[in-house]
């Protein structure tokens, strides 16, 4: 079954989100997000280290290395951006004043419960950053991730074994097979991509995944069941 790319499937997420929306991306693959914006909307970009109208990374040879993400990757700044203590950061993120998340994760749960933060193996160093603040506090909760694990296991699952970052925060989740939107009967599948069948994606994940390839928007905006909320190596 073949399915997008990282940087197609955050060309895709893109897509999605409106102008005028405060948006944070999370460490790892949705950073890639921030380089496949739409010229010409305004949409403003934070970095929880303190950073407000982030821009996409700059060219080779214009790096500047007092212009970093939260993953200490090389950004740019766009007009009108603003610069504040990490603190003010983080008032932002548990304040509910950005729009969207996008996450990466280990485990997502029918219930749109979120583990991202540490697998609980032996050895593993937990990282949770800024990860649980972001999931309870912004307004929508998006994951970007594949739909699978290295060893071929579904990281959309019935419950999650992984400990919690937030519990039902998820409102949609992008995989490189389809995407799922969070609705009170499950996951339902909105989009497909590549070859992926839902026959497949049932089979692959073990859930009983709801048809709504005709119904975009299956949640639309997220509900009171939600206000109640990838190492920082970002799962991806």
């Amino acid at each position: 079954m073949s399915g997008l790319d990282r940087r197609a499937l955050a060309a895709r997420i893109a897509q999605d989100i409106p102008e005028g929306a405060i948006v944070n991306l999370g460490i790892g693959a949705p950073t890639l997000i921030a380089d496949a914006l739409p010229t010409g909307l305004e949409i403003i970009l934070h970095t929880e280290n303190g950073m407000l109208g982030m821009g996409p990374a700059p060219a080779p040879g214009l790096v500047d290395p007092d212009l970093m993400n939260a993953g200490k990757q090389p950004v740019t700044e766009l007009p009108g951006s603003s610069y504040f203590h990490h603190a003010d950061s983080f008032g932002m993120m548990r304040g509910g004043h950005l729009d969207i998340c996008v996450l990466g994760a280990f485990q997502v749960s029918e219930h749109g419960d979120l583990a991202n933060w540490h697998t609980g193996a032996p050895g593993s160093i937990p990282a949770v950053g800024g990860a649980m603040d972001l999931a309870i506090g912004a307004k929508s909760v998006w994951v970007m991730t594949d739909l699978l694990t290295r060893d071929d296991r579904s990281k959309l699952v019935a419950a999650c074994t992984y400990p919690l970052t937030g519990a039902a925060c998820v409102d949609r989740v992008y995989t490189d097979r389809a995407v799922f939107d969070v609705t009170p009967d499950g996951f339902a599948v909105t989009e497909l991509f590549g070859d992926a069948t839902l026959d497949e994606l049932r089979e692959l994940t073990g859930l009983g995944l709801r048809d709504a390839t005709g119904d975009r928007d299956a949640t639309g905006d997220r509900d009171d069941t939600h206000d109640t909320h990838d190492t920082e190596e970002m799962p991806s």
